[in-house]
């Protein structure tokens, strides 16, 4: 592993967020190399004294693959692994390629695909050998193609494809997504760097099975679970692919459709790693990608992860108005989950109604929609024919019902919602 330090400041962060990736793609990492620099050299990144000191120990060792903490160039890339006499994998390849081990949707194998055709695409300026030699006749587009325009050809075809077939996939997800919005079901969005225990305390929450574990990217697929428990009424909760800095821009254009479903979001609760040392520079990243794709301005609500590893007691933070503004809990062992569920009973619930209303004879198809809800404790009818309920409903129930046509939606509205 190289690890360029362009400005001469040392980032141990980094060096272990980076260690961490090859850990995660599956490699085992055999050597670390620094390499201090002013400014990045045009053919190589880092210096060809270091390029030279590379090359002997991979010649040494028997290396097979060197891994860049950087972004590589075309020709960066193309000289190192020249120089080197090994594959030469820069930052953005090897998120690329962990992103690809990972998905197991559909929609996420495209979006993969696409992301990875994207980042090949600048890729074919390599001057390796088949991509000078002339090609014609049929198939080709013409006598004198080269093979590198008909690797460009055949790539923009293939671009153009996966970009119509998720095209199609977002279509399907704003249905969804205002299939939600008129059954008034508030949606709660989890985002946060990855590792941050976001799938582990969506599992609390949901009683749901998402696959957990202790590395980074270990989901991409979104998952969407109704949360039934909740003392104001049932809301949605996502879960969304983990953040994380200089998060490919091939990624993040490829899983925009995925990441905008935090924009129908009624909540956007950000999970931090409470034990983190560096959170405030990954909360800083996670706030940079929601600005990105427009959700900066959406309710938030800070949940501090794994207090279980840390001094800080579970609960509640107010701010000075009396909001919540963050809680403290450990998915793992459950502490501060009730504080979390008031939380978000507070930030997103309405409430409940609990009152005795008067429908009268006229209004037969509310009386009608209420015992369908299940939220009638006890009926008495008057010698007019008026029936007195006694009901227990929540408030996108009862605002549900004001749509209801005529007398009976006007009633609704003046009995239980004013």
């Amino acid at each position: 592993m190289l690890h360029p330090v362009l400005d001469l400041s040392d980032d141990a962060d980094s060096r272990e967020e980076f260690r961490r990736l090859a850990e995660s793609a599956g490699l085992t990492v055999v050597a670390e190399m620094r390499a201090p620099r002013r400014r990045p050299d045009a053919r190589y990144l880092v210096g060809s004294g270091k390029v030279e000191e590379v090359a002997e120990r991979v010649k040494a060792e028997e290396i097979v693959l060197v891994l860049v903490n950087a972004r590589l160039s075309p020709i960066q890339e193309r000289n190192l692994v020249r120089r080197l006499g090994c594959n030469v994998l820069d930052r953005t390849t090897l998120i690329l390629d962990i992103f690809a081990q990972r998905a197991r949707s559909h929609e996420g194998k495209l979006q993969v695909e696409l992301a990875q055709l994207k980042h090949l695409s600048t890729r074919l300026v390599r001057g390796w050998t088949h991509l000078e030699r002339q090609r014609g006749g049929i198939g080709m587009r013409g006598p004198g193609e080269t093979q590198l325009e008909t690797d460009r050809r055949l790539l923009a075809d293939r671009i153009r494809q996966l970009t119509g077939r998720l095209g199609k996939v977002e279509q399907r997800r704003a249905e969804g997504r205002r299939a939600r919005e008129r059954g008034d079901i508030p949606l709660i969005a989890l985002v946060g760097y990855t590792n941050a225990g976001k799938s582990t305390l969506f599992n609390r929450l949901t009683e749901s099975a998402v696959m957990a574990r202790d590395q980074l990217f270990a989901t991409l697929d979104p998952t969407v679970r109704r949360i039934e428990n909740l003392a104001g009424g049932t809301v949605l909760m996502s879960d969304t692919v983990g953040f994380i800095r200089d998060l490919p821009p091939e990624l993040v254009a490829a899983f925009r459709a995925t990441l905008e479903e935090t924009l129908g979001a009624s909540l956007v609760v950000h999970v931090i790693d409470g034990a983190d040392p560096d959170r405030l520079r990954h909360q800083s990243v996670v706030d940079e990608v929601l600005e990105d794709i427009g959700a900066g301005d959406l309710p938030r609500l800070k949940v501090f992860n794994k207090v279980d590893l840390t001094d800080h007691a579970p609960g509640l933070e107010r701010d000075e108005s009396g909001q919540v503004s963050a809680v403290w809990v450990s998915a793992t062992t459950g502490d501060g989950m009730e504080s979390l569920q008031r939380a978000l009973v507070e930030r997103v619930g309405e409430g409940r109604i609990h009152r005795w209303i008067a429908v009268g004879p006229t209004c037969q198809r509310l009386r009608a929609r209420l015992f369908d809800l299940g939220v009638v404790l006890e009926e008495r009818v008057d010698d007019s024919g008026t029936s007195h309920l006694e009901v227990d409903l929540d408030r996108r129930d009862a605002r549900s019902l004001t749509r209801l046509d005529g007398a009976d939606g006007k009633l609704a509205e003046q009995l239980l919602l004013d």
